[in-house]
């Protein structure tokens, strides 16, 4: 009987671990485009209708992984924490678009193009995109929220943020920076 327990726990573990989203891993290799998801938590945030400060690089010499993907950290510090709670700093969505989750997509989201909302870390994926999302940013969590389910399984985008003409001058360094 135990055995059989045992047998039970570990497929229904696989089946779920084969139901969890795909990270969203740019062309840089890592997760969030290698910037530090840590360092967001303690940049001042600007008022709904003002962008954002950048992000923060992170570095080729401190990475940990998650979620089947690369991340990098500007500190050994932000990576202690986010290995001690990598659900916390870890984008919503796997790091793809809140507002395309929103309307039922599954596009990039980019580094500089966030938001913190209830200390959840939420991406955009263009200027335009962000002042869409922050039209009502509730109802489309709301939205997001409800499509996230039949969304996460769908593969990750493979497009890359930087590619997207509308995001020109949203970024002065690229991520992540080498060790």
């Amino acid at each position: 009987m135990r055995t059989f327990l045992l047998a039970a726990a570990f497929g229904l573990a696989t089946v779920a671990g084969a139901q969890a989203g795909e990270q969203y891993v740019d062309t840089s290799g890592f997760a969030i485009g290698g910037y530090d998801p840590v360092a967001y938590f303690d940049l001042d945030q600007m008022p709904v209708g003002q962008r954002q400060k950048e992000a923060v690089p992170g570095n080729t010499g401190i990475t940990a992984e998650f979620n089947s993907a690369q991340w990098a950290f500007a500190t050994e510090a932000n990576r202690d924490k986010f290995l001690s709670d990598p659900e916390k700093y870890a984008p919503a969505y796997d790091g793809h678009c809140a507002y395309g989750i929103a309307q039922g997509g599954k596009v990039p989201g980019n580094p500089n193009l966030w938001r913190i909302v209830d200390g959840k870390l939420y991406l955009n994926i263009t200027p335009t995109v962000v002042g869409l999302w922050e039209q009502d940013i509730d109802g489309n969590l709301s939205k997001s929220e409800s499509n996230w389910s039949s969304s996460e399984v769908q593969p990750a985008s493979d497009r890359s943020w930087k590619a997207i003409a509308d995001n020109d001058g949203t970024y002065t360094v690229s991520a992540p920076l080498q060790n």
